[in-house]
């Protein structure tokens, strides 16, 4: 259901799963908080706090945590109501509470966001006692350094120390970033200044592009593509299409997971073939594409299906009937003139 809301509403999974969590939670277990939305009281997002907080409680809780909130809803702000729900949570579910923290605590990780004009956010969802050191030993380090280079503000400082010791190797060395870039070749070298494709990012600018590309610990790889559409022909060095060299191809013409609205890298997702193996599909360009493992396995659950356009595009059946055409992205504009009959490197 998930999948099928996110496809329909073109969201993300995440943003989905939160649409059809909130609205069974409010019709099943938070009566009180339905209504006050229904009145008007509350928004939608704000409703989500409720349920976000109450989600691993049992029934029994929900139902006290809901009725406790009934006057404490309305004319606050997300971040107070957050706080009353984790109150009651609390409040009438000590034992679980301590349960679900130590679960929790176990749950640690990093993720990624992205954000536009160039910016992303790396965030670390940890213990509180552990994030908090972390902040105040870049804090510290950042005022030290801030007392010494007044050119920076004290929150690019502090940024800038986060980068350097994740970046660095043990701690030590001098940093190093692993990343994809997707560049033509006339943005590359000044002739054009249309964007590049960071992976898992979108477009990045002609200018920050020939920025990371003057690095000196820079590495190339040549993709030549079709100038009459702007696809890609061939990955690499040598025109034999081992199975390396088309997996090669298959990442780089991809560049993330072919599932609309995902958007993991594709060095990160899987290469599959769009019509099974199993099936007779064919092990080529045309009939394998890139996967993350969650929407790879998605395929197998019943009413789901999928068939090959060719270049690794296919069209999408989900259960409910509903159809998507996907297709990867041309790496440049069609270029069309009596220069441009052969393939562009």
């Amino acid at each position: 259901m998930t999948e099928e809301v996110a496809l329909r509403f073109s969201i993300t999974r995440n943003h989905a799963y939160l649409l059809v969590e909130t609205s069974c939670a409010l019709v099943a277990r938070l009566p009180n908080t339905l209504a006050a939305l229904e009145r008007g009281d509350i928004d939608l997002y704000k409703a989500s706090k409720v349920m976000q907080l109450t989600r691993e409680v049992s029934d029994e809780v929900a139902a006290q945590v809901d009725a406790w909130l009934t006057k404490r809803l309305a004319g606050r702000d997300p971040g107070a109501i957050r706080g009353s729900v984790s109150h009651a949570v609390q409040k009438f579910d000590p034992e679980g509470y301590r349960e679900r923290a130590a679960k929790k605590r176990a749950l640690r990780h990093i993720s990624l966001e992205h954000h536009d004009e160039t910016m992303s956010t790396l965030s670390g969802h940890l213990p509180a006692e552990v994030a908090s050191s972390l902040y105040a030993s870049l804090s510290r380090a950042a005022r030290a350094r801030r007392n010494k280079d007044k050119t920076r503000t004290l929150d690019q400082h502090r940024a800038d120390i986060f980068a350097e010791r994740l970046l660095a190797e043990d701690g030590r060395g001098k940093p190093r970033a692993h990343i994809h870039v997707y560049v033509d070749f006339l943005t590359l070298v000044g002739a054009s200044n249309d964007p590049a494709t960071l992976a898992g990012y979108g477009p990045i600018p002609d200018w920050l592009v020939r920025e990371i590309a003057s690095d000196p610990d820079s590495t190339w790889s040549r993709l030549i593509t079709d100038s009459a559409t702007g696809q890609l022909l061939e990955a690499g060095a040598d025109k034999y299409r081992s199975p390396a060299s088309l997996a090669r191809l298959i990442k780089a013409r991809d560049r993330e997971c072919t599932q609309p609205g995902c958007h993991r890298p594709a060095e990160f997702s899987e290469i599959d073939h769009i019509t099974f193996w199993a099936r007779d599909g064919k092990t080529n360009q045309h009939n394998c594409h890139s996967y993350c493992t969650g929407h790879n396995l998605l395929r197998e659950e019943p009413g789901w299906s999928a068939v090959p356009t060719g270049d690794g595009g296919m069209i999408i059946t989900t259960p409910s009937g509903h159809t998507y055409e996907t297709a990867p992205e041309p790496f440049h504009e069609p270029r069309t003139g009596p220069d441009d009959d052969e393939p562009r490197v």
